[in-house]
């Protein structure tokens, strides 16, 4: 390998920390992909490295993209990789919150994976993997074909539970969480653009863990910046399950206290008992709300796929892995990543990216009888927008703690202080990490 994956992981992991150069950032487009950059020279894939073997990959989000380029990286070409994928492209739950204030798209958020295939060899099938029979080591597919693997990774997502008084369908045709960029993001920009001046926004945060920990405070001060410009006198209310902040603490409290103190309304503790769908009131133990506009954040687990293969065994929701192979501690040949799994790390892009690297990394160890890295290191890093042109940021770095047998965190720092630099460098900091992934 040409770079260790601990030096690529802990190197993505600085960058994170705010110490990104400046770059343009048009204040009315939070991921334009479509401005020139400078594109450094693609990696190739080795040849004559030893490792040989079958691996499939079910999903192609952060994680499960991540995980399949980089075995090929640092597997070589005789290591046969095969990503599942149902969807013909990727969209990106970083910058989504953009679509609500209307400073990016959907589309401009859509991440295909045709350079897996062409650049890196990698087998890519638009399919729905519908069961795995960890016995037979075999995946089958909604096209009626099946994949045979000696190594599974799985990166299934989340799935989304009903609140109490709602359904599952009402997040699609009632109260949008648009916690999963798509039609459901669109949904909740046209209900904000449809609300009266002087209405409320309720939202509801559920129990950590959940994922991207800072985005319902960010979403809230987006929609709060926008609001103070497109519909005067309206407010946001934001009530919380849990009992603080749970990322940026420095920053969301200066957003809450100060930047939008005259438009957001912040109650912690606030656990949710249920919603009336005909008045939209919300009810919670610590607070009693009707909203304009009602955005529910549920409750998350596991995609379904993980729970149907007996993957899940944390909490009931969550899958369990052992952190230096990210292999599943229910299954044996099949490594989870990503949101679906528990562990000590925060659910985010950022992280699945990071976990990917350490299970391509064990998986080429495996197949070529190598011991498993023993001090595996990740990282977290993030930029939240708190108005429409400035932002904060959050990065830590997490370390194998061997007494625990769990990542813990060993670094952690967030932006001094909200601006507008930090808002042009967010750019960078995206444009780098869906670079890294399908790029």
């Amino acid at each position: 390998m040409a770079i260790s994956r601990r030096q690529f992981v802990q190197g993505l992991a600085l960058a994170g920390a705010g110490s990104l150069a400046a770059s343009p950032f048009a204040s009315n487009a939070l991921a334009d992909r479509s401005r020139p950059t400078s594109t450094p020279t693609a990696p190739s894939v080795p040849t004559k490295t030893g490792v040989s073997g079958r691996v499939v990959v079910i999903g192609g989000g952060m994680g499960g993209t991540s995980v399949a380029k980089y075995l090929r990286l640092w597997g070589g070409d005789k290591l046969n990789v095969t990503l599942v994928e149902r969807s013909p492209a990727y969209t990106s739950n970083i910058m989504s919150n953009g679509v609500l204030t209307g400073q990016t798209t959907l589309s401009a958020l859509q991440y295909r994976h045709a350079t897996l295939a062409s650049r890196y060899g990698v087998t890519v099938v638009n399919a729905q993997a519908q069961g795995i029979d960890s016995g037979a080591k075999k995946v089958t597919l909604s096209t009626g074909t099946s994949l045979t693997y000696d190594r599974l990774v799985v990166a299934p997502g989340l799935t989304f539970d009903a609140v109490p008084g709602l359904s599952v369908a009402d997040y699609d045709t009632r109260f949008p969480h648009a916690w999963q960029a798509g039609p459901q993001t669109d949904f909740l920009r046209t209900q904000l653009l449809g609300m009266r001046p002087g209405g409320t926004v309720v939202m509801t945060i559920p129990p950590a863990p959940y994922r991207c920990p800072p985005g319902p405070y960010e979403r809230a001060c987006l929609i709060a910046a926008w609001l103070k410009i497109n519909k005067p006198g309206s407010r946001v209310v934001i009530l919380d399950a849990n009992p603080k902040i749970m990322a940026e603490p420095i920053a969301f409290t200066e957003a809450f206290t100060r930047i939008h103190a005259d438009v957001i309304t912040y109650v912690p503790n606030a656990v949710l008992d249920h919603i009336d769908p005909a008045t939209k009131t919300v009810y919670t133990s610590a607070l009693t709300v009707k909203a304009d506009v009602l955005n529910p954040i549920p409750p998350h687990r596991a995609g379904t796929i993980a729970a149907q293969s007996g993957l899940v065994n944390v909490a009931g929701r969550w899958a369990g892995v052992d952190v230096l192979s990210y292999e599943s501690s229910a299954v044996p040949g099949i490594h989870v990543i990503g949101d679906a799994i528990g562990t000590t790390m925060p659910k985010s892009g950022h992280v699945a990216n990071a976990q990917a690297k350490v299970t391509a990394d064990a998986i080429t160890r495996i197949f070529s009888g190598r011991p498993l890295d023993s001090a595996p290191a990740t990282s977290s890093a993030c930029y939240s927008p708190i108005t429409m042109s400035t932002a904060s940021w959050l990065t830590g770095v997490y370390h194998y703690d061997p007494a625990t047998k769990t990542m813990q965190l060993s670094k952690i720092a967030e932006a001094p202080s909200i601006t507008a630099g930090n808002y042009q460098d967010m750019a960078k900091w995206f444009r780098g990490l869906m670079t890294d992934t399908f790029a």
